[in-house]
């Protein structure tokens, strides 16, 4: 080894420095003095030295030194085992009787071989009381060929609840979401913010209030999914309303502002858990539930289905899958559609005669039952479809029904969905129910909602669109691509038995004779209904085509891909007042 000393160093001085440097290394060392060319001094090392362990020689291919893991690398997998080994094994053996995983099998289920990476194992470390991951995980995964942020509590420690170094990692998951465009995967499962230890993480800046300010930040930026394994109360129930779908798993999942036991407190109320806020109160009445699953298993092939329509992002198109036939043959809409405008049929037959084969995934299909909501594929193409259900309530839009489809319509709108539009109502229910229930407040938002959609919107009018239901329907005043109709639609103001009341029924009620005025009445009728008929606003021009229903799902096909880069824009704002 050769070094170089300052200028104006002596021999001696020189020789000492050799001395002590091969002494240290085990090698010999030339020291040359300024800029001379020869060596001032040359040391050999002690016959007994041996190099230091910074210069050992690196393993190399064939060498026979054998290098592995030193006791320091050892000792930090056995504190990551125990930090995997979770909470208190009393409160592990308690998930098999709930029938629930322990949180790190819930990884391994849902991205095969846990996460690709984690962030924040060694939260609370070194507390005195045993907190592996401060009861929270946060990492990256691929998922179904999709890589995510994820996130899941771990109820073995202390009930999942949240406190200072959970909620720290929380925000910086989502934080790095807005920063990389990829979903959010929650897997929920816990009580709430740990009330014993709130100070620090519950008013402040960076506490669990921001949480909610994230989420908001991120709606309509990357899609998020929640997936609810137990209970979730208080604060931890936002999460899912929060996102972007939420998923309950039946006999597990709970969600509610407040536990059974406060709000017997507070109220006076007694009442279990499940009909708190079990999946039936959220997936049939707050609405706040858009799919349930029957167990783990089948939660994670709800949201593998889920995420085949979505992109990672809202600057990005859905993913597109092969083209599949549907499940019935479209020859057979027609006889789907009962000519008589006021008999019910069910939708869902209509729906797959035209989606791909298998593509259907309906969500809250138990709240506002009248219309229908789900995803589907046409010749491959994700596309969100809203349609009128004779088979609940003749298809009239109540506030519930209005509600779900003005949220879904903007979920599409925001990650780049076409809508398919399949209108048979009569439109939007009349009295006092539906008044106090505010149809008018709702109704609203499903029109605000129709009207700003961005993407390609295509219109059907199957059989009867009457009154205001035309408009939150996406009809002719609702920049749709483009408004359809099979033989059998109808659009007017009411239908005719409404209107043939309001107009003449004081010349019918003067016709004395039953018969006659029987007579009549079938006859103002059928005129009525001429002046409505698609032919008529089809020879108007009020409708752009009328399509023979065995042809509508290559139509459709057709059109979807004709307009699939269009581009609109809404008017220079802030943003709208209504939703």
């Amino acid at each position: 080894m050769q070094i170089r000393i300052g200028e104006g160093a002596s021999e001696e001085e020189a020789h000492v420095i050799g001395s002590a440097l091969a002494e240290h290394t085990g090698e010999e060392i030339e020291v040359y003095v300024g800029g001379d060319d020869a060596p001032a001094a040359t040391a050999e090392p002690p016959e007994d030295a041996e190099p230091s362990a910074a210069d050992q020689p690196t393993e190399s291919p064939g060498s026979e030194t054998e290098l592995g893991p030193t006791e320091r690398e050892e000792l930090l997998r056995e504190e990551i085992t125990d930090i995997e080994q979770g909470g208190p094994e009393k409160y592990k053996d308690r998930l098999s009787e709930q029938g629930k995983l322990f949180v790190r099998d819930r990884l391994d289920l849902w991205f095969d071989d846990g996460f690709a990476f984690e962030d924040g194992k060694f939260a609370n470390f070194d507390s005195d009381d045993r907190l592996p991951a401060d009861g929270l995980l946060t990492g990256a995964a691929e998922f179904e060929g999709r890589t995510l942020h994820a996130m899941a509590n771990d109820f073995t420690v202390k009930a999942g609840s949240m406190a200072g170094k959970g909620v720290e990692k929380f925000l910086r998951m989502q934080q790095r979401a807005l920063k990389t465009g990829r979903p959010v995967l929650y897997l929920m499962d816990s009580s709430g913010g740990r009330i014993d230890q709130q100070t620090g993480f519950f008013a402040n800046r960076e506490g669990i209030g921001k949480y909610y300010y994230n989420h908001s930040m991120l709606s309509g930026r990357v899609p998020q999914i929640c997936v609810l394994y137990g209970p979730c109360i208080a604060g931890a129930a936002y999460t899912p309303v929060f996102a972007d779908f939420t998923v309950m798993v039946e006999g597990m999942s709970a969600m509610a502002i407040a536990s059974p036991r406060m709000v017997k407190m507070v109220t006076g109320e007694e009442i279990d858990l499940q009909d708190l806020g079990g999946p039936q109160v959220h997936a049939a009445e707050s609405g706040s539930a858009d799919l349930v699953a029957e167990d783990e298993e089948h939660a994670r092939e709800l949201v593998a289905q889920l995420v085949t329509y979505l992109p990672d992002n809202a600057d990005e198109k859905p993913p597109r899958a092969d083209s599949r036939p549907p499940s019935r043959s479209p020859a057979g809409i027609d006889s789907v559609v009962p000519e008589r405008p006021n008999r019910g049929y069910d939708m869902h037959d209509l729906i797959e005669r035209v989606a791909d084969q298998g593509s259907v995934l309906e969500l809250r299909e138990q709240y506002g039952p009248e219309i229908v909501t789900a995803f589907s594929r046409i010749d491959g193409r994700p596309v969100g479809i809203v349609a009128n259900q004779p088979a609940h309530r003749a298809g009239a839009i109540f506030p519930d029904a209005a509600e779900k489809a003005a949220e879904f319509i903007w979920t599409c709108d925001a990650y780049n969905i076409p809508l398919l539009y399949l209108c048979d109502t009569p439109g939007f229910m009349a009295g006092s129910g539906v008044e106090k229930e505010g149809i008018l407040e709702q109704g609203k938002k499903m029109i605000y909602a129709t009207s700003s959609a961005t993407v390609p919107k295509q219109c059907v009018v199957v059989r009867k669109a009457y009154g205001a239901g035309i408009y939150a329907m996406s009809g002719p005043a609702y920049d749709p691509e483009s408004t359809l109709a099979l033989p059998s639609g109808e659009i007017a103001i009411m239908g005719p038995e409404a209107a043939i009341n309001a107009v003449y029924r004081n010349r019918l009620d003067d016709i004395a004779d039953d018969d006659e005025r029987a007579a009549r009445e079938a006859e103002l009728r059928e005129e009525y209904r001429e002046d409505i008929d698609a032919h008529r606003m089809a020879s108007e021009v009020v409708i752009d085509d009328i399509v023979p229903p065995s042809e509508l799902r290559d139509e459709l096909a057709a059109r979807f891909e004709f307009y699939e880069d269009i581009e609109k824009s809404l008017p220079d704002k802030k943003h709208g007042t209504i939703l």
